[in-house]
């Protein structure tokens, strides 16, 4: 069956490979090469007998196929037979020469083909060439292409033939007019050329051994002539190239007579022909194999060619390279090689041509002299070896050449001498200090580009003579004693300092070599050597150059192995100790970086390692010697500052060690006069000199000094040294100042127990001389910062040199208030807004070590040192955002500093009391409009409080009396715009806790749980999201809240009211959110403080306005109130009347609660019915009736509850007391109607109304109707108050004359819109018709009798009980009464599909997934089988195009993936089909399919066959899935399982699909035809 169905199988997918899509033509290409993977004759056979019966097939599509078919048979040709390969070949030969027309991918493809075939079956591939290259004829040009090519892929077999073929073909030149033929010939000659020199070269492995290279000269012979003589004249450049390319292997073939006879036309004309092309490549390789043929035959005729030969060739080396172009680069590689045939045969002549160009000052000319002077030395050594002399003094010019491109071809030139015994000759030295100089090169310097020429970087020059020191040094054995020990003469001068790194590790490799070879004899012969470095020059040298260790690529390590391995020349006593010391600073500088490594400590190890040194040393005469060299050697770093300053610490650190007084006088008194007192960090280096010596020639040291300060050297006419002769001003003040910092250097570094002695008498006296001059007897001080800052600088390490004695206790510094006088005028002398120089740094840092020494300080001078340092940091202006430059760490090392002095001047006062005296000062600061001044006052808030805390002692439990002030002025920092000022917030209070807690008796060492989720909340103070901000905030209150002694509560929220104001607005709503935080948490023991409380929060109100603020003050009084309310609303009642606007919003503010909002509203309305509503006055004593003047309380609750139910949330509150609300305002309404304003408040009515200032009247009839009317809208009786609005009722309930009338028309809208709200309305009312005030009578009675005329009363079965209640009132004394009593008495008388469909999808895919969380025991089996049957559609339509449906799949593939008991498969689904991640869809399906055929291979055909419905799809997606699954289902499928699927019908679907309109349907087709040759 395997083969019809293969056949089938290529049948179908040939008939594809006309579509139109290319991708679809690439897959079905690939689909047949994988049908010839498995049966590759079958296949092939379908492509020819396809070919052969489709003749009208397109070009196109016929390589396409041939394409395939070469494929197949190159991967297969071991498994065709004979049969196939002879239809195979007969084919291609075919399609190959079908078309005389040039169709080169067809024809080519089809060549391609015949080729692959003759690797194996060359006899019958020849067999049907030689039938189309028929003598006489000519013949196609692909004929003779697929001989060329055969001859070079099977040149054993091809071979044999090539006397046939070739005596076939010479006739055929002639015949061939087209210079295309000729191209085609030309390149077969070169293939046959070379394919019988291979032949020949491998004799011993050929099919025929007798071959000869003579059989085929008549033949080469003959072609020779047609191509030198007649095609190489030709026009066309293509055709030459041909010509010279064949030439070139077919010279090899020539007889030697012919050769040499042709030798003085052919070279001339391959030459020529450099002129003619620019691609010179292929003329450069023939030339060289025709010089190597001409040589090899001894030709006498190459010597007359030769000075045209070396022109032409030099010409072509001397071509700017383009590294981009590899045809230069291989034609340089040619002409390279046509030299050492040349320098083979003819040494002499070539460097009589060579070497002169060498002098030229033409860069390409002596580059590429240079270039081809390296290849000989390499290639043609035994020729050079007699002409080493000579080429050594050519170098001498090209050595001096500056040019980069130069000097790097020297290098090179160097480096193949090395390799060659060349630098053992004399003049070798040059070479090697050549080498040594480039080493030396900075790798940033540039030399200009000439003429806009792009030349190599200068560092390529450095890093190849880099390599080469390194590799002629370590792998060339006769290289050792040339350069031992002559590279140590490089050492030492400054110019070659760059190549330091280079040289040490060459030296280390050579001097280890020798160790090696002799233990015990010295490495270095100074007899011998006379113009070496001595070992106190090499010591130096290398140790000083340690001191930049990451310099030049690490020259500190590599010194230092230098050092060790020479430590036998340096001192025999230094071996086993530099063994242990120096490994470890090696091992130091390993664990770092240039950037991690602190120059400082590394410069304390080196010189303690000196130090150490000298010890193990001990021979005075020794140290003296190496300290002269130190000194001697000082000018030579006058350009590298750094190490000049450690060479000066190094030559301290020898002084110190040396026993000879005499000697350390006379080297102290050179330093002075010589050093360059211009220079910074020469004065810094000198001064740490003195100091260090002063270690242990502090008498010494201090008495040299002194003899300089008393010398003339300060006066500006003369001198006794001619260096200070005629300097200016500032000349002498830097030596004043250099003088200055030896003093402080001498006083830091010297015993102390010496020093406190000289301290005042010597050191600081002779610095204040320096200091300052006296000009006619007045002393004069100095303004140059520079010298300032040295004094301040000295001035400082004397302090820290007395503080840190000993007996610093009682030693009594008289001069201690004129020394910090000075210091605070240099403080107050600096700008306030910059810090330009460490002149204030250093000032406050001798005042942090003065502050500590007797005698104590007077506190108003420690005040004023604490308020002028703060104003002198404390304003700088930061540096701009990513500057971060040395003024950023002058500023902080400053801060840290003003820290310092800070905590000393505390230490001196460590109570409550220092501790406000210090907050004080720094109070506006942490209230300052800056951010960065609130940041750094906050920061030295944190400081002083932990350091208070950490130096706490309590002999008796005191209180901690202004706690609450401290936590109120820090805590609503904590939301401070600037992240650092809330986090620096937070560690204020909480060591204000802990300050607490141990005034309260607990250890230094206890933890409070409560105290400690402080440091929790610190960091999430960083995120900028306000309602995080704020929520840490209110978790902070709490704390407080938690730990605050009750008598420091109230100090804390008056702080905190305060800060409600702070122009930091998130500081203030951090307050707020405080305040009401502790008031909640702590307010029930406030109650004695509420008028306080309440006073405070009206008069914050009214300074401010913002909004945030009143609403805190409302949410304060909502809190207070619900705690005690009574006091609360008492408390408010008191507020002058009218009500301003901040008064009113805090009545409303107690209506957020509902149950607190009743409460209120109860408090209120017992305010207002309980106290006498008017009182009567006469306002004449003849006036007929007295005035009624409303009493103030009831007024303002009137005036309350309307203000209180005016707040939306009041709303519930109402609702719950409607119905005496309602009565109770009613009654109000009737008692204030005629009702006067007391004359004060009618005067403050008049200015309001005047002012237009007033929001609403004070009339306290209107205030009730007012009140009444928001009863009923926030109870819900809109329609009520609308119906009564519209009949004028509001109105006429304010005037006596129409009150009756207003309260009838509110009664009928209430029976109207409010019926279920009238029984206890009624019953509140009812009580009033017993009232003492005819008002209250007569306003119930008459809206009682308003009811009558509502059916309302019956429907509520009201009517029995008011019909008592009114006829109880008929005997009322008020006439009024009982008139409205009859008048109710009368009233009583005179009574989509689409978008569904997509929906129902989606929703019964995921049901599905649903169900096997219901299906467990008996059903399992059941549902197992449902999960198998929708297994295709579910994996297909995780292709489906609505999004919706393929979630939906995804879903139900995960969860029921575990009901297939097959891990591995679950595993796949839960990877690949989490909801939101993309799905590789491809990759999904293969690893499915694969674990599914290897679990559940009986499932193929029912799998395959529901896969097949799809093919039908409306979507393409779909269809383009289905045969993907089928594919992988069949290639991860065991073959065996072939029986379960209907091939017949799989493949008629697929090959239906391969006429779908979409392109990714057809490829995914083509596919899985291709694999479904596995069931073949």
């Amino acid at each position: 069956m395997s083969e019809p169905y293969v056949k089938k199988l290529s049948t179908i997918l040939l008939d594809s490979v006309t579509d139109k899509d290319p991708l679809v033509q690439e897959q079905v290409c690939s689909a047949l090469c994988a049908l010839g993977e498995s049966q590759p004759e079958e296949t092939l056979s379908a492509c020819e007998e396809h070919l052969r019966q489709h003749e009208k097939l397109a070009h196109p599509y016929r390589t396409m196929v041939l394409r395939a078919m070469e494929t197949i048979v190159s991967n297969h040709i071991s498994e065709l037979g004979k049969d196939v390969t002879r239809a195979i070949i007969l084919l291609a030969s075919s399609e190959m020469t079908k078309v005389k027309d040039l169709v080169s991918d067809w024809q080519q493809a089809a060549s391609s083909v015949l080729v692959a075939v003759g690797k194996r079956f060359v006899g019958m591939v020849m067999e049907e060439m030689l039938g189309k290259f028929q003598p006489g004829v000519l013949p196609h040009c692909f004929v003779v292409q697929t001989l060329a090519n055969l001859s070079v892929f099977n040149v054993f077999g091809m071979v044999p033939f090539l006397t046939s073929v070739l005596s076939t073909m010479l006739p055929m030149l002639g015949m061939a007019k087209h210079d295309s033929m000729r191209v085609v010939f030309c390149c077969a000659l070169q293939r046959f050329s070379e394919s019988t020199l291979e032949y020949l070269a491998n004799l011993d492995q050929a099919p025929d051994p007798t071959v000869r290279k003579d059989t085929f000269a008549s033949d080469i012979s003959s072609a020779y002539d047609t191509l030198f003589h007649h095609w190489l004249q030709s026009r066309e450049a293509k055709l030459r190239l041909a010509v010279v390319e064949a030439l070139g292997p077919m010279s090899h073939l020539l007889p030697s007579e012919k050769l040499e006879e042709q030798l003085p036309k052919l070279l001339p004309g391959v030459l020529a022909l450099y002129k003619k092309h620019a691609e010179t490549s292929h003329v450069s390789k023939s030339l060289g194999q025709i010089l190597e043929a001409a040589v090899s035959v001894g030709s006498r005729t190459l010597e007359v060619q030769l000075d045209s030969l070396l022109a032409a060739l030099h010409a072509q080396i001397c071509v700017p390279v383009e590294t981009s172009s590899p045809l230069v680069t291989s034609n340089q590689k040619e002409v390279l090689r046509c030299f050492t045939v040349l320098a083979c045969c003819s040494p002499e002549r070539l460097l009589a041509f060579l070497l002169p160009k060498l002098d030229t000052s033409n860069e390409r000319t002596r580059v590429g002299t240079l270039q081809v002077l390296r290849h000989i030395i390499n290639s043609a050594a035994a020729q050079m070896e007699v002409k080493k002399p000579f080429i050594l003094s050519s170098m001498r010019l090209p050595l001096l050449d500056p040019n980069s491109k130069v000097k790097r071809a020297v290098v090179q030139v160097i480096s193949a001498m090395a390799h060659h015994g060349y630098l053992e000759q004399p003049g070798g030295e040059a070479m090697l200090e050549y080498i040594v100089q480039q080493c030396a090169l900075p790798p940033e310097a540039q030399h200009q580009k000439p003429s806009g020429e792009e030349e190599p970087p200068a560092d390529s020059v450095r890093d190849i003579s880099v390599s080469t020191l390194y590799l002629v040094s370590t792998t060339v054995d006769r290289m050792s004693d040339v350069l031992w020990p002559h590279l140590l003469q490089f050492l030492t001068p400054v110019r070659f300092t760059g190549a330091l790194t280079p040289l040490c590790r060459s030296l280390v490799h050579l001097a280890q070599k020798r160790q090696e070879a002799a233990a015990e004899a010295p490495l270095i012969q100074y007899d011998a050597n006379v113009t070496l470095p001595s070992p106190y020059a090499i010591a130096t040298r290398l140790l000083t150059v340690s001191s930049s260790p990451y310099l030049g690529g690490g020259r500190g390590a590599a010194s230092l192995c230098l050092l060790n391995v020479l430590h036998r020349d340096i001192h025999p006593s230094l071996g086993q100790r530099w063994a242990t010391t120096i490994a470890l600073l090696l091992e130091h500088l390993e664990e770092h970086t240039a950037k991690t490594l602190s120059q400082k400590e590394w410069e304390e190890k080196l010189l303690v390692f000196l130090r150490d040194s000298l010890a193990v040393v001990s021979d005075n005469t020794w140290i003296c010697q190496l300290s002269l060299e130190m000194c001697k050697q000082l000018p030579c770093y006058n350009g590298t500052p750094q190490e000049k300053n450690f060479l000066y610490k190094c030559v301290g650190t020898t002084l110190g060690a040396a026993s000879s007084k005499d000697v350390v006088r006379k080297l102290l008194q050179e330093l002075l006069e010589t050093a360059r007192y211009q220079e910074e960090a020469e004065r810094e280096g000198l001064a740490c000199c003195f100091g260090i010596c002063a270690i242990s020639h502090l008498d010494d040291t201090l008495a040299q000094l002194e003899d300089f300060v008393r010398s003339d050297v300060f006066r500006k006419s003369i001198g006794i040294f001619n260096i200070f002769k005629d300097r200016s001003d500032n000349d002498v003040d830097r030596v004043k100042g250099t003088l200055i910092l030896c003093y402080g250097h001498v006083a830091a570094q010297a015993p102390r127990e010496l020093v406190l002695a000289r301290a005042e008498s010597d050191i600081l006296r002779n610095m204040f001389q320096c200091f300052s001059t006296k000009v006619l007897g007045i002393k004069v001080e100095t303004k140059d910062p520079g010298l300032q800052l040295c004094l301040v600088q000295s001035m400082c390490m004397v302090c820290q040199a007395i503080c840190s004695s000993a007996q610093a206790g009682s030693f009594h510094f008289t001069r201690k208030a004129e020394l910090v006088a000075q210091m605070m005028d240099f403080i107050k002398a600096e700008p306030p807004d910059s810090l330009r120089t460490p002149i204030r740094k250093k000032a406050m840092l001798a005042c942090t070590h003065l502050v500590s020494l007797e005698p104590e300080l007077e506190e108003q001078v420690q005040s004023d040192i604490i308020h002028s340092c703060l104003h002198s940091i404390m304003a700088v202006p930061p540096e701009p955002e990513g500057e971060g430059g040395p003024q950023e760490f002058l500023y902080l090392d400053t801060m840290h500093t003003l820290e310092d002095l800070l905590r000393s001047i505390l230490r001196r006062n460590m109570t409550p009391q220092g501790l406000q005296l210090m907050v004080e000062h720094l109070s506006p600061w942490i209230k300052s409009p800056r951010g960065y001044e609130r940041v750094r006052a906050l920061g030295l808030s944190a400081c002083l409080l932990q350091f208070f805390l950490e130096h706490l002692h309590v002999s008796a439990l005191v209180p901690f009396h202004n706690l609450g002030l401290l936590v109120g002025l820090f805590s609503p920092r904590c939301a401070d715009l600037w992240p650092a000022t809330r986090q620096e917030a937070v560690s204020c209070v909480y060591s204000l806790l802990y300050l607490q807690l141990g005034y309260e008796g607990f250890s230094r060492d206890y933890r409070d749980d409560v105290a400690e989720r402080l440091l929790t909340l610190k960091d999430g103070l960083v995120h900028p999201d306000p309602a995080i901000l704020f929520h840490a905030c209110h978790s902070i209150a709490q704390i407080i809240a938690k730990r605050l002694p009750p008598d420091q509560l109230i100090n804390l929220l008056l702080t905190l009211f305060e800060s409600l104001g702070d122009p930091d607005k998130n500081c203030s709503r951090a307050a707020t959110v405080m305040i009401n935080c502790l008031l909640k948490e702590r307010g029930s023991m406030l109650l004695e403080k509420v008028p306080e409380i309440m006073s405070v929060l009206r008069s914050r109100l009214q300074e401010t306005r913002e909004e945030h603020v009143l609403q805190s003050a409302q949410h304060s009084v909502y809190v207070l109130a619900s705690q005690h309310c009574v006091a609360v609303v008492t408390s408010l009642l008191g507020s002058p009347l009218p009500f301003d606007s901040h008064t009113c919003s805090l009545w409303r503010a107690l209506a957020v609660e509902p149950g607190l909002s009743a409460q209120v509203l109860g408090l209120l309305l017992e305010k207002m019915s309980r106290d006498v509503p008017f009182k009567e006055s006469r306002a004449f004593l003849l006036s007929s009736a007295p005035d009624r003047v409303a009493t103030l309380l009831p007024l303002a609750a009137t005036c309350a509850l309307h203000e209180v139910m005016s707040a939306p949330a009041s709303g519930p509150a109402v609702t719950e007391l409607y119905p005496q609300l309602f009565a109770g305002l009613l009654l109000r309404v009737s008692c204030t109607v005629g009702v006067q304003l007391p004359r004060n408040l009618q005067a403050k009515e008049r200015r309001a109304g005047s002012s237009a200032l007033a929001s609403r009247t004070l009339d306290p009839c209107s205030t009730a109707v007012d009140a009444l009317r928001a009863v009923l809208l926030r109870g819900g009786s809109e329609d009520v108050v609308q119906r009564v609005e519209l009949e004028g009722g509001w109105e006429l309930l304010s005037t006596s004359a129409g009150h009756e009338d207003g309260v009838a028309r509110l009664a009928s809208a209430m029976a109207k819109f409010a019926g279920p709200r009238l029984p206890l309305v009624m019953k509140a009312l009812l009580g009033a018709q017993s009232s003492v005030y005819e008002a209250q009578r007569v306003t119930s009675t008459a809206f009682l009798a308003e009811l009558l005329t509502s059916n309302v009363v019956n429907d509520l079965m009201l009517l029995e009980s008011l019909l008592d209640n009114l006829a109880a009132r008929q005997k009322d004394p008020c006439a009024s009464v009982r008139r409205l009593v009859l008048r109710g008495l009368a009233n009583l008388a005179s009574g989509s599909p689409d978008k569904e469909k997509m929906e129902f999808r989606s929703v019964s895919i995921r049901l599905f997934g649903h169900l096997n969380k219901a299906c467990h025991g008996a059903c399992e089996d059941v549902f197992l089988e449902q999960v198998v049957g929708g297994l295709v559609p579910l994996l297909l339509h995780l292709r489906d195009p609505q999004a919706s449906v393929a979630a939906a799949c995804r879903f139900a593939l995960r969860m029921c993936g575990p009901n297939l008991e097959c891990e591995e498969l679950a595993d796949v689904f839960q990877k690949h089909l989490q909801d939101g991640r993309g799905l590789h869809f491809g990759e999904f399906l293969n690893a499915a399919c694969k674990h599914l055929m290897c679990y559940f291979p009986d499932l193929l055909g029912r799998l395959v066959s529901t896969s097949l419905f799809y093919f039908k799809s409306s979507w393409e997606d779909v269809r383009a899935a289905a045969p993907m699954l089928t594919g992988f289902l069949v290639l991860h499928v065991e073959p065996q399982q072939q029986s379960q699927v209907d091939l017949e019908q799989l493949t008629a679907a697929l090959q239906l699909l391969l006429k779908d309109p979409a392109p990714k349907v057809r490829v995914k087709a083509a596919e899985t035809l291709g694999r479904l040759v596995k069931f073949a």
